[in-house]
């Protein structure tokens, strides 16, 4: 079914709240509980600032649709990630949000303790004069990722997780002739020093 009504499309990419399987790198310095209770707070974060955002929002879980979650309060769209790795289940959520009808689509994870709703609104506001907007996070790769169309090109052919993946987005913008624009830096957390270095630090955890 086309989706008639708001053209902005907010995707998150979220992984289902299990042990040993949320982040590994941060769990292998803490211990899957304590990195399990970091996600789990990033994920209440990020569904709370979403949830504000002048666009519709859709959740793509990694194993399975709850019954219930954070993001599924409200109107929320929920489907599944599908494809081999994490460009091809990018590309697929792009283009399964343009096939509903939407015309500019961001896509984020649930890393990023310091995304604002202000972040997202500059985000859409860019793909109202561009063809694609990136917003950098400080490891070198991004935290957010919107499209006006499907554009295999950035999401295919690649490797992932490694501090260039920002660089070779931009790269292959440009040779595509595409318009974008870089929204502020943040950090996402991925490892003990990340969370060392953020403001949930001084959050109520009990770490090791």
């Amino acid at each position: 079914m086309m989706h008639v009504g708001n053209s902005r499309l907010l995707i998150v990419f979220t992984r289902n709240p299990v042990p040993g399987r949320v982040k590994t790198r941060l769990a292998a310095e803490t211990g899957p509980e304590t990195a399990l209770k970091v996600y789990q707070v990033l994920r209440e974060y990020t569904a709370a600032v979403t949830q504000t955002c002048s666009a519709d929002r859709a959740a793509f879980y990694s194993d399975e649709i709850p019954d219930a979650d954070c993001f599924l309060e409200g109107e929320t769209l929920a489907f599944l990630q599908e494809g081999n790795d994490l460009g091809e289940r990018m590309l697929h959520a792009f283009e399964r949000g343009f096939a509903e009808g939407f015309t500019h689509i961001a896509l984020i994870g649930t890393d990023c303790p310091d995304l604002q709703r202000e972040v997202l609104e500059q985000a859409f506001a860019s793909l109202e004069k561009g063809d694609a907007v990136i917003g950098p996070a400080k490891d070198g790769g991004f935290y957010l990722i919107g499209l006006n169309k499907s554009r295999p090109e950035l999401f295919l052919g690649r490797s992932w997780s490694h501090g260039k993946v920002l660089q070779e987005t931009i790269d292959r913008l440009n040779e595509h002739g595409a318009s974008f624009e870089l929204l502020p830096q943040l950090q996402d957390i991925d490892t003990l020093e990340d969370l060392k270095q953020s403001r949930l630090w001084d959050s109520a955890y009990e770490l090791p």
